[in-house]
């Protein structure tokens, strides 16, 4: 079968989840084509080998309309993926699944709501207000992602036929078949990688090496490592981050703030990924205690855990039974634990890295690209 997983913003880390999505529908040996709008200059991420793209200018209102209607012609797949409960992707799905009687599956891999304070938003303004908020060029109501708009999208979830989620926080909270994140373990295998190798190819041989293989953010901890950093106060350690963040300038904050202990590697594709992460000593996933981080499944734990590298996280969410004492748990927002548990590790660093091939095995048997399409194929099977 076809099918048309339409992402929110291509600009934007949904498209990471929708990526991977498409590598377990190919393992399938289902045709998958990705449709999308792109609000920003460029896409969020370096899309697989072999995935079509397919992007739309994103624009706000009332301009959405015209670009959405692109859209929707082009999704022509058997089943419709909406990745994300938001108008620009959900929300088209299900025009084109009322016009075309197609089957539509909604993935969710965040609670979109949490980044606006959850339960606790409320949209209450003064006629006056909603006046502005819709006729201004630059209104609030404008943004296709308004979070009131999320909340209309959140409230239609049981519309779709079928729901994957990759939490047990949001499972509790919408329902669905758990998906969890997986990794493709045959790429992300360690025996076909050298460390030292990797770490002489990115200049990093002189260092002891933390590495956050993803985009910082406020909730994601990583001021935590730098403080801890601080803290140790060890010339030959330096916290490797890769990509960076699009959204803001909130890397150079970091930058300008702990500059002497960050080192910045370009965003790269995802088939070069092993062999920069096999560069590490240690991967970071120091997700602090929010809303925002407990709906979340962090990508950058199974890039450890395939790639066997110790893996020092926090107990938020789900992530300790993600790790079930194959990691190394710290509380969140705890500078001083990590500076302890980064001292343990590499005084232990052969226990530490035997525990780190335990890793892999668990994410071989739990979060492996066949796990998930074990799970989804299943979900399929039932629509």
């Amino acid at each position: 079968m076809k099918f048309s997983l339409i992402v929110s913003d291509l600009s934007g880390g949904g498209s990471v989840r929708a990526f991977l999505l498409a590598q377990v529908l190919k393992k399938l040996n289902h045709e998958v084509e990705i449709i999308g709008f792109l609000f920003g200059k460029e896409l969020y991420a370096i899309p697989p080998n072999g995935i079509k793209i397919v992007s739309i200018p994103g624009k706000n209102y009332p301009e959405f309309f015209s670009y959405s209607r692109q859209v929707l012609e082009k999704i022509d797949g058997d089943i419709i993926y909406a990745v994300k409960p938001k108008v620009t992707s959900f929300g088209l799905s299900l025009l084109k699944k009322i016009s075309s009687r197609r089957p539509l599956l909604l993935d969710m891999d965040d609670w979109e709501l949490s980044w606006y304070g959850g339960m606790n938003w409320k949209y209450r303004p003064s006629l006056k207000q909603f006046a502005r908020d819709i006729l201004k060029k630059d209104g609030a109501l404008r943004f296709p992602d308004h979070p009131l708009y999320i909340q209309w999208m959140e409230s239609l979830v049981q519309k779709a036929d079928a729901v994957t989620i990759d939490t047990q926080f949001l499972k509790e909270r919408f329902g669905g078949i758990y998906l969890p994140n997986g990794k493709d373990t045959a790429m992300f295998d360690p025996s076909m990688y050298d460390s030292k190798a990797s770490r002489i190819r990115y200049d990093l041989d002189d260092y002891r090496i933390l590495m956050f293989p993803g985009a910082p953010r406020p909730h994601k901890g990583v001021e935590d490592v730098l403080m801890a950093l601080d803290r140790l106060n060890q010339s030959d350690l330096r916290l490797v981050i890769v990509g960076g963040s699009p959204y803001d300038d909130y890397d150079d904050k970091l930058i300008q703030r702990w500059g002497r202990w960050i080192i910045k590697l370009p965003k790269c594709p995802v088939e070069v990924m092993p062999e920069v992460v096999a560069a590490a000593h240690i991967v970071v996933v120091p997700q602090r205690d929010t809303i925002i981080a407990r709906a979340q499944f962090p990508l950058k734990l199974t890039d450890g855990m395939a790639m066997a590298k110790p893996v020092l996280s926090t107990r938020v969410g789900d992530i300790p039974e993600i790790l079930d004492e194959t990691g190394y748990l710290i509380d969140p927002g705890s500078p001083e634990q990590i500076a302890e548990q980064i001292d343990f590790i590499f005084e232990n660093l052969e226990s530490a890295n035997e525990r780190g091939l335990k890793a892999r095995e668990r994410c071989i048997k739990k979060y492996s690209l066949e796990t998930m399409a074990s799970t989804l194929e299943s979900v399929i099977a039932g629509l």
